[in-house]
Formats: structure tokens, C-alpha cells, sequence
């Protein structure tokens, strides 16, 4: 069992938040986001399926990540692709102190502002989602906070590539703020889901747009 849409009790939980993108009549939307990266694997791999759709993404790093390969990171924003905050070292925010939490998260910070434009907006998604409204209200002044419309679960080794596409592309709909991982861990199902994801829905008439 996949739990890729969170309950929308959620919503009300963590408020402010973005789940969704703009999904006005017209041509129909999707934002993509990679958690994770970036790293040699994966990423550059990512950037150039992203590349033949013209597709744009959000790829929220983890901080140690970056400080090891800050050219990937490079190489996505001058691609046109934003980057984000994923901790310094993937942290839970419900299990560790408040305190620790938000130096790892300025810790990944300092890496970011390394490598993006003066000015950039900052976005922050929290690991497994797991974020608690004290810390949710504390950040929203810096971040915008981007939670998900659709995990697709990319990174669970028991998942079958071929339904894990079929439930991604039955699940998203036009504003789906969907969430893939440019990760060792998700690497099987990645390469299987992500070419065939944007060739679909690019064959849809979709755009794939920056939040």
C-alpha cells in the first residue's frame, strides 16, 4: 500500500503550505520536484530527460549532497531549474529538537546560496514530509514550503516499475505538485517512470512549469 496523496486533514495542519500548483483553465500544468540529489548517478541523468520536454523542476537538495557535487547543482540552475532546501543531513522534523533542525537547515542554506543567484527564492520541503506547525510557522517568513499533490514512491525497492508508472500517471492531475527522488535508492523505478511520465504527458499538452 502507497500513500501517495497525504489526507487532506494535512492541509489544515500545516497551512500556508503549497501542495498544488496553479492549475487555471487552459493549457494544463504540472510541477515536478526531485528530492534528494543532487549526485553523479542520478542527477545529470534527470537534467537531460528534463532537457528533451523542456521541462522545468525543483530539486530539493540534501545539504551534504551539495557540498560534494555543487557543479550537478550548477549545471541545474543554469538549466533554468530552481533548487531547494532538503536539510544539511535529511533530518526528521518531528523526532529531532527544534533547535538542531534549523541549524541543519541554514547549514544547507549556506551550501545553496553558494551556487544560486543573489535573490533567489528559497523553497524548503521537509523529509518524509515530517514537519510539525510550530516549525512550519517558524519558517514560513524565509521559505516557501512545498509539500506534494503526488509521491509516486519511486524509491521503494518492493514497487514494480511498470505499476509504479501506471499509478503515477493515473493519479496526477493538471496543478499535481509531484514528487520523484534523484537517488541510488530510487534509481531502478526512476529511469523506468520518468522518461515514459513526461513523454505521456507532454503527448497531453502539458507543460511542466516552475513553482
Amino acid at each position: 500500500m502507497h500513500l501517495h496523496r497525504l489526507p487532506e486533514v494535512m492541509h489544515r495542519w500545516l497551512p500556508d503550505t503549497i501542495w498544488r500548483g496553479p492549475h487555471a483553465h487552459g493549457q494544463p500544468t504540472l510541477y515536478l520536484t526531485f528530492d534528494d540529489g543532487p549526485i553523479p548517478e542520478e542527477t545529470p541523468w534527470v537534467l537531460e530527460q528534463l532537457a528533451q520536454y523542456n521541462a522545468k523542476a525543483l530539486f530539493f537538495c540534501v545539504g551534504d549532497n551539495l557540498r560534494r557535487h555543487p557543479e550537478i547543482a550548477r549545471a541545474a540552475v543554469a538549466a533554468g531549474h530552481q533548487l531547494g532546501n532538503h536539510t544539511y543531513h535529511h533530518l526528521s522534523g518531528w523526532s529531532t529538537p527544534a533547535a538542531a533542525y534549523h541549524q541543519d537547515i541554514q547549514q544547507c542554506q549556506a551550501a545553496l546560496d553558494a551556487v544560486l543567484p543573489a535573490g533567489a527564492p528559497r523553497f524548503f520541503r521537509p523529509p518524509y514530509g515530517r514537519l510539525t506547525p510550530a516549525l512550519n510557522r517558524q519558517l514560513r517568513p524565509d521559505y516557501r514550503v512545498v509539500m506534494w499533490d503526488l509521491l509516486t514512491c519511486d524509491y521503494d525497492h518492493s514497487y514494480a516499475s511498470e505499476q509504479c508508472l501506471r499509478d503515477a500517471l493515473r493519479l496526477t492531475r493538471p496543478g499535481s505538485v509531484v514528487v520523484f527522488h534523484d537517488s541510488r535508492k530510487a534509481s531502478r523505478n526512476l529511469r523506468y517512470v520518468l522518461p515514459r511520465y513526461l513523454a505521456h504527458f507532454a503527448g497531453q499538452g502539458f507543460r511542466f512549469e516552475l513553482l
